[in-house]
């Protein structure tokens, strides 16, 4: 059952799994009950529903609703990918893959493994907003189609994708006398009006006439009445949306032109300084944390203060919410935002200040690796994937040279967090149009190589080793010459050479001034290849100093591979309480940065431990748990050698304590559930 292969090295892979994710709730959600009930139902005989209609008329709210109403069982998961923020039309499918819980690691073709991911499971893939990509979304759509038997896929979209047994749904605007009228009426409420009388009542259904029931429209309008009586909101609709102009009175206003009204009303009733800040909003490709929004968002009429009041105003208006510390904004009130501010002309002075933004939040995060801040930059950085993307977009367009440094300061995040098509696909960008610095480009091959080697693409690892290695030292730069040992190092280990990478990474110890975050990446090798070697007593003393080093200055990355080789020494010495507690204190450290190659590691030593032990059904537990994190990263498990004989035992050993039956029972029931939480329920046991 269990597969051995190369030596792995200490890398990371992303924060994602197979569990369901779909965006939070926005308000509740009215009317469409025949809509949802019907689109549940095709979902249950249809491979692909694309639900079509205007902008504002509700189809991620119909995707929403439906997908959290499906009966229990109806797909083992379900996984939403918001395409509006996809800048690069080339990394659709990466974008996809993360929204899959994928983070493969091998040099696969990206549809091809992300085929294999999904394979003959059923689950339910949501595209969302794929207007600005059909050709790119109809020729990924047909490709998983076609080998992945099981996979639903649901797309919202301004038009259809074309592709081969595509239903097609169109979703209409509300009615406007009885849906759209309670949608008014329950926003109303919500914010603190309520109709009065008939007279109220009547212009309240006039309201929704004129705003033919389009969801959106009507939403912007209920939170405008707090500023205006329902009675002259109608009159105003009237005024500005009849058609008395044209000969044919009876011509209703299209669709698009009552929404671009509507939204255009809203910001007519902004503050000035709320308008500017809903302008400058527009920047953002993601949702924007709130204090980002400051940085990027102040300047000239806006001052900190206001920007706070501006962004309460809006909310007020119901044109941005906050979820958490993050500000989210719909992308049809984005675009009306975007065109405001290439009115004002400052598109490219915020795309500039975006950029600049997100490039010192970088540089941050790459100065910041080695101390307290470790895990709430991978966090950020995560969760700032798509700005960073767009960062990256700008400056090859217009800084190419300082896109080489923002690359090269994400690269390794990147290829740790589990975005190796991402990061592999900019830094060689850079490489191909920046004419940067030789210590640039040393980073830059140094980023690289640690995506070749995730993807187990050695040789061309190796050449970009050596490119590093020969870039560091025309730069004269200890710390990338540490780095350059560090790529290297990991080569060997990878290919069972432990000896020479414990003479390479001496050799980059022995030279001062490299800093202590490449210092220690190469003292990881030290340990590595000692344990390899059989020095098992020395690579404990190591581990345990570095182990020491990194708890001292808050550090987890280096810490949770010192608790893998703690785990691994611990069970070659039969010492198995403290591996168990070796491999739990490995897996939260994991789990905190997000790398899902590690914990497969760590539950692998946790099984083993556990066998160990003598808890079979807990080594099944683990096993099965670990079994699905490696299906993430997209190849076999792997692990250094000593870890081989030792999964192989440890199921020798499970399998004899509660059977063959009960073990592929217990291991198959958890390789099925969310394997982040049978991670922490096998955490809480410590």
């Amino acid at each position: 059952m269990f597969r051995t292969g190369p030596a792995a090295a200490p890398f990371c892979a992303q924060n994602t799994g197979v569990q369901s994710w779909m965006p939070p709730e926005r308000g509740s959600f009215v009317g469409r009950q025949q809509d949802v009930a019907t689109l549940i139902a095709r979902l249950q005989t249809e491979r692909l529903v694309t639900l079509v209609g205007t902008g504002g008329v509700g189809k991620s709210r119909l995707a929403e609703r439906a997908a959290g109403l499906l009966p229990p069982g109806a797909f083992e998961s379900v996984h939403w990918a918001p395409l509006w923020s996809l800048g690069s039309r080339s990394l659709l499918t990466a974008l996809v893959a993360d929204a899959c819980g994928l983070s493969d690691h091998s040099s696969r073709d990206p549809v091809d493994a992300l085929t294999a991911w999904i394979g003959s499971r059923r689950i339910l893939l949501i595209l969302d907003s794929c207007e600005h990509l059909i050709a790119e979304c109809a020729e990924l759509l047909g490709a998983l189609l076609a080998a992945c038997p099981a996979l639903v896929v649901l797309a919202t979209s301004r038009e259809q994708l074309g592709v081969a047994g595509e239903r097609a749904v169109r979703v209409d605007p509300l009615a406007p006398d009885s849906d759209a009228l309670e949608l008014l009426t329950e926003r109303a409420a919500a914010a603190g009006v309520r109709w009065e009388n008939a007279e109220d009542r009547v212009a309240a259904a006039e309201v929704c006439h004129w705003l033919e029931g389009l969801p959106l429209a009507v939403e912007l309008a209920a939170a405008q009445l707090p500023e205006r009586s329902v009675r002259g909101m109608a009159r105003l609709l009237s005024d500005r949306l009849a058609l008395a102009e044209q000969p044919d009175s009876t011509v209703q206003p299209s669709r698009h032109r009552v929404l671009r009204t509507t939204i255009g009303w809203s910001h007519e009733l902004c503050e000035p300084t709320e308008r500017l800040l809903w302008a400058r909003l527009s920047v953002f490709r993601s949702d924007a944390a709130l204090d980002e929004v400051v940085r990027v968002c102040r300047g000239g009429p806006l001052t900190d203060e206001l920007v706070d009041e501006a962004i309460a105003g809006l909310r007020r208006k119901n044109l941005v919410t906050v979820h958490g510390d993050r500000l989210r904004m719909l992308d049809t009130v984005r675009e009306y935002g975007a065109m405001w501010l290439s009115e004002l002309g400052e598109a490219g002075a915020l795309a500039d200040r975006h950029a600049e933004h997100f490039d010192a939040v970088a540089a941050a995060a790459d100065r910041e690796w080695w101390g307290p801040d470790q895990a709430s930059a991978y966090t950020r950085l995560s969760q700032s994937h798509e700005d960073l993307c767009a960062a990256l977009e700008h400056f090859l367009a217009t800084d190419p040279p300082r896109a080489a440094t923002l690359a090269g300061n994400l690269g390794f995040f990147w290829a740790c967090c589990g975005y190796l098509h991402e990061a592999g696909h900019y830094l060689e960008e850079c490489m191909r149009v920046a004419e940067a610095p030789a210590a640039v480009l040393a980073k830059l091959c140094w980023s690289l190589g640690v995506v070749r080697c995730l993807r187990g693409e050695y040789q061309a690892a190796a050449v970009l080793a050596e490119r590093t290695r020969t870039e560091a030292l025309r730069a004269a730069d200890e710390t990338l010459l540490a780095d350059a040992a560090y790529l290297q190092g990991l080569l060997m280990l990878l290919r069972g050479e432990p000896q020479e990478a414990m003479r390479t990474a001496d050799r980059a110890l022995a030279r001062p001034h490299a800093t202590p975050a490449a210092a220690a990446r190469c003292r990881l090798v030290r340990v590595f290849a000692l344990t390899a070697s059989g020095s098992v007593q020395s690579a404990r003393v190591e581990a345990e100093a570095l182990r020491a080093d990194s708890v001292s200055v808050g550090e987890h990355w280096t810490r949770s591979y010192t608790e893998y080789q703690l785990a691994l020494i611990a069970l070659h010495e039969e010492r198995s309480a403290e591996a168990a507690a070796h491999a739990r204190a490995m897996l939260r450290d994991k789990r905190l940065i997000g790398d899902a190659f590690g914990l497969g590691l760590g539950l692998d030593l946790l099984a083993a431990a556990m066998a160990a032990l003598k808890q079979g059904d807990q080594s099944a537990v683990a096993s099965g748990a670990g079994q699905v994190f490696w299906e993430m990263v997209g190849h076999p498990q792997r692990g250094t050698p000593e870890l081989g004989p030792l999964r192989e035992d440890a199921e020798c050993a499970a399998r004899a304590q509660i059977g063959n039956s009960a073990y592929d029972t217990t291991f198959t029931l958890a390789a099925l559930t969310d394997p982040f939480a049978t991670l922490t329920d096998v955490l809480d046991v410590d």
